[in-house]
C-alpha cells in the first residue's frame, strides 16, 4: 500500500510496471523524461522511486541529487556494467536491477526496500502528533490517544500516501480491502474521528468531489 513513482522513458515498460504495482495493491505515478520526473519529485511525496538511468534531458544519476534522502530508490536500467552498478549504489540507491528483468523479481525487490524503510523510520510526527507505525501507539502533545483498529488502518494509509489525494473508494480498498459497492460514508465518519482525536482538522483536507489528502509538507 505505497505510492510509487515510475521514471521510465519506454512507455510499454512503464505501463507494465504500473499495472503490476496496481495488482499488488500499490498506487503509482509515471514520468517519461528527466524534467517530468523532477517536477513529480518536487510536487509530491513517494514511498519509493523506480528510476531509469538513460532518460531524455536529465539522466537518472543527476536526478538522484534531487530525491529526498529518506526516499528509497531502485535503479532500473539497461546499463549492466559493474562501474554503473557501483556508481548507482554509491549515490544512495537501495537497489539496482538490469533490463530485461522478471516482474516477480522487481516486485520482490520493491517490497524488500519498503520493508527496510519501514523498519528505519517507524514514526511519523506532525503538529505535536506522533504515530508509531510499528507499535501502533499514537500520542498528541505527549498524551496517548486511543484509536480503533479501523481508525489506525485508515490513518496508516493517509500517512503512507501523505500529500496525495485519495478517493473514498481508494481509501476503502487500501485501508480495509473493501471493494466499492456504493457506500463510502464509513470513510467520512472515520475521517471526522481522526481529525478530532489528532487535532488535524487543518491537515486532513477534503478534496472536492473526490476524497481526502493528508497535508504534511515535503
Amino acid at each position: 500500500m505505497a505510492h510509487i513513482l515510475i521514471v521510465e522513458d519506454e512507455k510499454s515498460i512503464s505501463d507494465l510496471i504500473a499495472m503490476n504495482l496496481t495488482l499488488v495493491g500499490h498506487t503509482s505515478d509515471q514520468a517519461f523524461t528527466g524534467p517530468e520526473a523532477l517536477d513529480r519529485i518536487r510536487s509530491a511525496s513517494y514511498a519509493l522511486i523506480l528510476l531509469d538511468v538513460m532518460l531524455p534531458e536529465i539522466d537518472g544519476f543527476t536526478l538522484m541529487g534531487h530525491i529526498p534522502e529518506n526516499t528509497p530508490v531502485i535503479f532500473i536500467t539497461a546499463m549492466s556494467g559493474l562501474s554503473d552498478r557501483v556508481k548507482g549504489l554509491n549515490m544512495g540507491a537501495d537497489d539496482y536491477i538490469v533490463k530485461p528483468f522478471e516482474t516477480l523479481e522487481l516486485l520482490a525487490r520493491i517490497e524488500a526496500a519498503l520493508r527496510r524503510t519501514a523498519r528505519s523510520s517507524p514514526q511519523f510526527s506532525l503538529d505535536g502528533t506522533v504515530v508509531d507505525l510499528s507499535s501502533r501507539v499514537v500520542t498528541v502533545a505527549g498524551n496517548p490517544v486511543e484509536l480503533t483498529l479501523r481508525e489506525f488502518e485508515l490513518l496508516e494509509v493517509l500517512i503512507k500516501n501523505k500529500n496525495i489525494a485519495l478517493s473514498r473508494e481508494k481509501l476503502l480498498k487500501l485501508a480495509w480491502d473493501y471493494d466499492y459497492c456504493g457506500e463510502t460514508r464509513t470513510v467520512d465518519v472515520h475521517i471526522q474521528k481522526l481529525r478530532k482525536k489528532l487535532n488535524w482538522e487543518r491537515r486532513i483536507k477534503t478534496v472536492f468531489k473526490m476524497g481526502y489528502r493528508l497535508e504534511a509538507g515535503s
